[in-house]
């Protein structure tokens, strides 16, 4: 009987570029809880709050809550064993890009650089009026909503809202690493959000193999996954850095 993790290592090793597509799941661990769900953030909050047309018809409710959420909560996390993992792949070769719906900064924080971040990235805020970019730490929250210091316009967290379109660089450059992959590494995305569920089955028509990691079978493990390896990610990707560095 073949063992998957061996099999997927093997792949990783011999690939000419792999790409990481990581969701809400690789983050868990970390103590960020996914937006859907059981346990999921829409289940204590309204969906609404991060709305475009609801934000600018009253951003000081919205920033009540996205305070709450995003700045409160999610600062207090910490990269993973599966983002280190990732991380040091990159720093070996072994991963051309990581394409991540999340907007939690922990890539970057596990010290990935090539990292396109498909939803924006709740470090950043940004200007409504004059589209200025703002550290988040720069800003005070104190007040709502938090505004712009050259003119005075509301500040929006810069990442994607419902009703907003995906920003056109990590657009492009996962289409890209779609058509360059021949191994692209799922972790942690069951492939229920659009567009970002289309960009795997790209990779797959493009000739990609598929190695998927999470707790439970996904909308891609039965269509396109060629390797399914099932548990918690950073379990999973403790077990492949011991194939991929077994002198470490």
């Amino acid at each position: 009987m073949k063992d998957p993790f061996r099999e997927a290592a093997i792949l990783l090793k011999h690939s000419r570029f792999t790409t990481a597509f990581t969701g809400a799941g690789i983050s868990v661990e970390s103590g960020i809880p996914s937006f859907r769900g059981e346990g999921g953030l829409w289940n204590k909050y309204d969906p609404k709050v991060l709305d475009l047309q609801y934000f600018l018809e009253d951003p000081s409710g919205s920033w009540t809550v996205i305070k709450e959420i995003f700045y409160d909560f999610f600062n207090a996390a910490l990269p993973n064993k599966a983002h280190l993992v990732l991380a040091r792949m990159e720093r070996e070769g072994m991963l051309g890009r990581i394409i991540t719906q999340n907007i939690d900064n922990l890539h970057q924080e596990a010290g990935s650089g090539m990292v396109f971040e498909f939803h924006g990235n709740t470090k950043n805020l940004r200007c409504l009026h004059c589209h200025r970019s703002y550290k988040a730490g720069q800003i005070s929250l104190d007040h709502f909503p938090p505004t712009c210091r050259e003119c005075g316009g509301i500040l929006k967290p810069d990442f994607v809202f419902f009703g907003e379109a995906i920003p056109q660089l990590p657009l492009a450059a996962a289409y890209e690493a779609a058509s360059l992959s021949d191994v692209f590494l799922i972790i942690g995305t069951t492939g229920e959000v659009m567009p970002a569920n289309q960009i795997p089955v790209m990779a797959k028509q493009y000739g990609a193999k598929i190695i998927e990691v999470n707790p439970e079978p996904s909308n891609y493990t039965t269509e396109i996954t060629d390797i399914f390896l099932q548990g918690k990610a950073t379990s999973i990707m403790e077990k492949i850095e011991r194939l991929l560095f077994p002198e470490s």
